[in-house]
Parts: structure tokens; C-alpha cells; sequence
């Protein structure tokens, strides 16, 4: 099948969509001014993705999951401020930092004008190891429509197992085929491919700050590589 048989795109949403280096670092250096404090929060904020994003891959696996996005970027917040000499930070602190700040992340500018394009010719979907309620704020935060909302916290298998995306392309009533994954993550790409999704990596070179993302290029298997979400649109045929 070719990208002409495409029905779906399926999003991920945290970094792909979403700008959380920027929301997290200005959270922390907002408690931290508060106290007079002063750190690399840009590494801090870094180290937070690390440690959160691992502790989600993959859940599910063995047994069902005991906690959501929201759960690790509190555990992992609580665990960063220990180590880091923050016990100064109060419980408000932590709390607007772990929860408030991610539920009001920004979206990358290039995409809320091309969403409503997309879908006009596909199903556009949030398929996401955040959580459904981080999902919903963030969608009014930056005024997006998605067609359906796929929540890793609803499937009960987190990425990158291979049943959390064949159990979207299920609840879609299509083949893997006919769904493409678009990611600035190969990680995420090379578990779609491996169940048969098409996949996009759409390049977001500030994901994580003046650090650069980990994985800047595209696998060389992806269908399509893109650095814009209005590029992303052409290659699909899709006029903005």
C-alpha cells in the first residue's frame, strides 16, 4: 500500500506537538527565583524528561500500570528536587511544576493552522503515552481538535509495546496499513513501522532546548521526513 492509502494520522503529542523543555524550564527557574535559587534548570528539566519518559515506556508489559504520566512527572519532580538541593521548594511549588505546568504546555507554532487541513482529508488523532486529562487542557490551551484522543493510560499497554498501536488502528476499524505515525522520535517510529503503520518524523529541533534532541535524524525507513508541519501537509497532498 502507498502513502495513497493513508486514513489516519496518529500524533505523538509530548514533543512532537508539545514544547515542554521550554514550559518546564521556565517552571523551575519561576519556583526557583522564588527562593533565591539558581541552577541549570535547563539540564534539570532535561533529566526530568529522561527519567519520566523512561519510567512510561513500555508500562504494562507484566502487569497493569500503577500510574499515569501525571504520577511519574510528580515522582520524578520530587526526586529531582532532592537531589538538587531544592527543599525549599514548597509543596505549591512542586505541584505547579509537575502538574499545572505540563496540563499548560504550548504547542509548537507551525501546527495549529495545518491541524484543521489535515483533517479534512484524515483522521488526526493524539496518540500519547500523556495522560487523557494533560491531553484535554493542553487542547484548549492552544485551541486544537483532534478527531480522537488515544491515551496509553486507556489502553493499558504504554508505548512501545506493539499492542498500543495495534489496539488504535483497531479502534480506528482500519488496517495498520492505513494509519501513519508522525513523531519527531524514532524510537516511537521504529515500533509503528514494526506493526505495519506508515511513519513521518517531522524534525523539532527544540525539543529539548539548546541541547539538541537526542535523535535530530530520521530513521532512513521512515515514508516521509519532513521539518515542518506544513511540509508534513505537502508531502501528503494536503494544501495549506
Amino acid at each position: 500500500m502507498s502513502l495513497n492509502d493513508i486514513k489516519a494520522l496518529t500524533f505523538d503529542t509530548g514533543g512532537t506537538i508539545l514544547d515542554w523543555h521550554t514550559g518546564f524550564r521556565n517552571a523551575f527557574a519561576a519556583a526557583g527565583a522564588q527562593h533565591g535559587i539558581e541552577k541549570d534548570w535547563a539540564e534539570i528539566t532535561n533529566e526530568l524528561r529522561r527519567r519520566s519518559l523512561g519510567s512510561m515506556l513500555n508500562l504494562g508489559e507484566h502487569e497493569p500500570p500503577a500510574y499515569n504520566f501525571d504520577g511519574a512527572h510528580r515522582a520524578k519532580v520530587e526526586e529531582l528536587v532532592k537531589e538538587n538541593g531544592l527543599e525549599a521548594f514548597t509543596e505549591d511549588d512542586i505541584h505547579a511544576i509537575a502538574y499545572d505546568t505540563p496540563h499548560n504546555f504550548q504547542c509548537w507554532p507551525d501546527f495549529p493552522s495545518v491541524q484543521p487541513r489535515l483533517r479534512e482529508n484524515f483522521y488526526v488523532c493524539s496518540f500519547t503515552i500523556l495522560s487523557y486529562r494533560l491531553i484535554l487542557d493542553t487542547a484548549k490551551r492552544n485551541g486544537l481538535s483532534w478527531d480522537a484522543v488515544f491515551s496509553c493510560e486507556g489502553i493499558g499497554k504504554y508505548k512501545i509495546l506493539p499492542e498500543s498501536y495495534q489496539t488504535v488502528a483497531r479502534h480506528l476499524q482500519l488496517d495498520v496499513s492505513e494509519c501513519c505515525m508522525v513523531a519527531c522520535h524514532n524510537f516511537d517510529l521504529d515500533a509503528a513501522r514494526a506493526v505495519g503503520f506508515k511513519t513521518a518524523f517531522v524534525r523539532r529541533p527544540d525539543e529539548w532546548g539548546p541541547a539538541g534532541p537526542p535523535d535530530p535524524g530520521a530513521n532512513p525507513d521512515c515514508d516521509i521526513v519532513v521539518d515542518s508541519f506544513p511540509e508534513l501537509a505537502e508531502a501528503l497532498g494536503v494544501k495549506v
